[in-house]
């Protein structure tokens, strides 16, 4: 054991460690949360997108029914302008005005057993109306 020396050897061509600043871990879960978000994003956007189309828009199957509403069947045809009409009533004071007006020219329409035809004045009023509703 007499034999041991120190081998603390000077080396020349070997440099000390240096500390190298790394980003790449902050660069990937950058990223990340950026895709995260963005398909959050898009996936909101699309459900929001297919409630929309699907959704039920009453005003526009009222104004449908009034479209084809069979105007030969004076009975039944009074009740469903009446029913139809009053969702398109309250849209604005010249709306309001024209359905009061024509449920009053329905009323002989509706309560009788047997009842006629419409007559041209009141076939008008209900075109008139008809033609008023904006969807």
């Amino acid at each position: 054991m007499a034999d041991m020396q120190s081998y603390d050897i000077p080396l020349h061509d070997i440099k000390p460690i240096v500390r190298i600043e790394e980003y790449s871990l902050y660069y990937f879960l950058g990223i990340s949360l950026f895709a995260v978000v963005l398909v959050l994003l898009l996936s909101y956007l699309l459900f929001s997108w297919l409630k929309k189309r699907n959704r039920y828009n009453k005003r526009r199957e009222h104004f449908e029914s009034l479209k084809t509403l069979d105007l030969k069947r004076t009975k039944e045809s009074a009740y469903d302008i009446t029913f139809y009409g009053a969702t398109f009533k309250n849209d604005s004071l010249r709306h309001k005005e024209s359905y009061d007006n024509l449920v009053g020219r329905l009323e002989r329409y509706k309560y009788k057993k047997e009842v006629e035809g419409y007559d041209d004045e009141t076939l008008g009023y209900i075109e008139l109306y008809k033609g008023m509703i904006d969807v």
